[in-house]
This record gives structure tokens, sequence and C-alpha cells, in this order.
């Protein structure tokens, strides 16, 4: 599959691989400031993303395949990989399967547990928005915000919304194969499966995606892992501290 990516700078590649119901465009300006530093940023969409492809096959194993051939496509090695949330699962089965492909790699807010499903009322609005003739993005948030209340979450979900037509909105992402394949995004990486690599974990303080009782978890898997944790956020670290966020990344592919 020909997955879609905005490209920035020049240098040594670093990829960036968003989360669930997300794109790569949600990272271009901490992308943009990565790129000041020496590095080609590849904003990539996922399957079922953005502006990727879609199918009805969804899955990590396929996810982390798609990163292989797009790395192969563009004769990227000894990359940087960064992924948040889901995109830090799909990056947590890639480096497992592709050691020698990563130079270092950077898990934003995920761990390599099993997550329970916890997605149900942002899938029923996104479905109603998806339903409906919707020909405003203020009708759009308003219908959306009867089941997603929290502002920040509406204005991330709402980012997927594009001009079909001169008079109607619609999502951007495959919300049918998504909502089918929903089960997969909380699947745990399998036991088997271990990184050696230079890994950093960087978690939200306010977030319960990584746990203290979490950390011999992903130690276990990845024997060279470091944990940091990002003050004043919770699962959108990246979005609620991007300058702490920022320094971590730099301190970390740097050294």
């Amino acid at each position: 599959m020909k997955l879609y990516a905005n490209i920035i700078g020049s240098g040594k590649p670093f990829i960036i691989l968003h989360g669930f119901l997300g794109m790569g465009d949600n990272w271009k300006t901490l992308g943009k400031k990565i790129a000041g530093h020496g590095f080609e940023v590849h904003l990539i969409d996922q399957r079922n993303h953005g502006r990727s492809p879609h199918s009805d096959q969804f899955s990590y194993p396929i996810l982390a395949q798609d990163l292989e051939e797009y790395c192969d496509d563009n004769e990227l090695n000894d990359i940087i990989l960064l992924g948040h949330s889901m995109g830090g699962k799909t990056a947590m089965f890639f480096a497992s399967e592709t050691h020698v492909r990563i130079r270092k790699l950077i898990i934003a807010d995920i761990g390599p547990k099993f997550y329970p499903q916890h997605h149900q009322d942002i899938l029923m609005g996104l479905e109603n928005l998806r339903t409906t003739a919707l020909t405003s993005r203020t009708d759009a948030d308003t219908m959306l915000s009867e089941f997603v209340p929290e502002m920040g979450t509406r204005q991330f979900l709402l980012k997927n919304l594009y001009w079909k037509s001169k008079e109607r909105l619609g999502l951007r992402m495959n919300l049918e194969a998504l909502t089918k394949n929903i089960n997969e995004i909380g699947k745990e990486l399998p036991t088997a499966y271990k990184y050696p690599g230079e890994t950093l974990f960087l978690k939200g303080d306010r977030s319960n995606y990584i746990l203290p009782i979490d950390e011999e978890g992903i130690k276990k898997h990845f024997t060279n892992s470091v944990i940091k944790e990002i003050s004043k956020s919770g699962h959108w670290l990246h979005a609620e501290n991007p300058k702490d966020f920022l320094i971590e990344v730099l301190e970390f592919v740097n050294k």
C-alpha cells in the first residue's frame, strides 16, 4: 500500500506515526521544528487515516508491513522512528520485526500491553457525522459535542473534515473499517517480540496509559529503554506540552 506522507526538511530520516483517528498533519508544527535540527521528517498517514488509501484490512502487523514498504520505496534506513498511541504500537511491531532499519525508537504514551476498547462514544459521534449531510464545521462540532464533551478532543477529531464537494463535508478516515476492526487497536505486543535498540518512552504525567506497574513489561520487550515523564500533559503530550516534548526528543536523538 502506497502511504501518503508530507516530507519536511532534509537530513537524517525521521519518521512520525500519528495515533488512532489522527493523521500526519497533526504533527506538522512539531515536525517543522524537528526538521530545523537537521532531519528529513516524514509525517505519514497510516492506512485508513488521512490521505492514505482505504482498506478492509487493519491490524498492527499490516500497519508495520505498510511502513516497511514505505521505507523500501523511499530507500530509508538508519531511521529515527517516533510513534504516538496507535502509531507507537505500530512502531513497536515494526521495530521488533525490523531491527536493522532503526537507529533510535521513540514511543509516545503507549505501552506494549493490552488496552481495553474505550473509543465507543467517539466512534458513535463520528458515525453520526458520516451519515449526515454536513454543510458547516460549526454544525459538525455541535453534533459531535453530544458524544465528545471535551473541546480539545473534538478539535483533534474535526481535523478529519474536508470538502467532498462544494456543498458537503466528509471525513477523511475510513470510519467503517476502523469501527469494524476496533478490537485491533488495543492488541498487545506478542510476548516473543523484543527490540534491543535504544528506545525512549515518553508518558504524560496526567495520562494513565503508562503506569508504574507497566514499566517491568516495557523493559522485557525493550531491553535498552528509558521512560521519561512530560509534565503538565495527558495522552496528547506532544500537543499539550510541545516544548518539553521536543527537548526530550532532541536530547535523545542527538546523544
